[in-house]
């Protein structure tokens, strides 16, 4: 097996690194074939694909891990994981990095909203004062079983402290061990480039569709500065999307527009890697 590049060297390489959010195997499985060098997983595009519920603190460390364990077995490229909260305190994050870190995640970021958390395009939003951050960080850091890993401190803070408070904490947040940054949710272009340009680590920008933050070109993010761009739910919205009007042509009885709309048989055959379990029967017998 070819070894996979650490995050450092995507980051190094990749001029931004651009990160699509999977959501299910399937979705790893496409990005990979896409040609991207690596990808994400966040809570919202997997609570709501795999429990049909709203990213609000309904799910757990065990609940999203199983989601992730199967994103993850799908694809060999470095991914960067969601550990939200880290679902509880210093004791918690410890156990969460672990767990991510044994399922072969080469990035993970933890955020500093309170329980039960909220995606950070919603409103009420509250987030835990710096210093159990801080804390949270440093065990994160600590949890850590390879140096490789790294790790991304997300605030939430701009919709709860404004700007400045978001940027107090992100500077908090990297002399705590942040390796990278991840100020969620600006509200306008000058806010995404006062935020680019106010730290020295590599930052990400989160491309969320109907969200809250203007959306850029990949290349007009990085050149603000960001090094990273994620569209972390970009995949399940258009996937939802696609399979509502799908429906809708079953309901109403059109499905000879469907085929339009669908890759072929052998086309999927193909995603799922048909040939090569074939090739197993074949060479073993059945």
């Amino acid at each position: 097996m070819t070894k996979k590049p650490t995050w450092r060297e995507l980051l190094a390489r990749e001029k931004p690194l651009v990160l699509p959010g999977a959501h299910d195997a399937l979705s790893a499985r496409l990005i990979e074939m896409a040609g991207f060098s690596a990808y994400c997983i966040g809570g919202y595009p997997v609570v709501g694909a795999r429990y049909g519920v709203p990213d609000i603190g309904l799910c757990a460390l065990g609940e999203i891990a199983a989601g992730i364990r199967d994103i993850v077995a799908a694809t060999g490229l470095p991914v960067l994981i969601d550990a939200d909260t880290g679902y509880g305190d210093v004791k918690n994050v410890t156990r969460t990095i672990r767990t991510y870190e044994d399922m072969g995640a080469s990035a993970i970021f933890i955020e500093d909203q309170v329980m039960p958390k909220r995606c950070g395009h919603m409103e009420g939003k509250a987030v835990m004062p710096v210093e159990a951050m801080e804390r949270n960080i440093r065990a994160a850091a600590a949890a850590r079983r390879s140096t490789d890993t790294f790790l991304i401190a997300r605030t939430d803070a701009r919709a709860v402290e404004g700007l400045d408070g978001a940027l107090r904490r992100g500077e908090r947040y990297i002399k705590a061990g942040a390796e990278g940054l991840f100020v969620e949710a600006p509200l306008t272009v000058k806010e995404l480039e006062t935020v680019a340009k106010a730290f020295d680590v590599p930052q990400f920008c989160n491309m969320l569709t109907s969200g809250k933050t203007p959306i850029l070109t990949n290349q007009e993010l990085h050149a603000m500065g960001f090094a990273m761009v994620v569209h972390g739910i970009t995949l399940v919205m258009c996937v939802a999307k696609t399979m509502r009007d799908v429906l809708a042509d079953l309901k109403a009885d059109r499905a000879r527009n469907i085929a339009q709309k669908a890759v072929s048989f052998d086309e999927f055959k193909q995603i799922t890697k048909f040939a090569e379990w074939a090739a197993i029967e074949e060479k073993f017998g059945r």
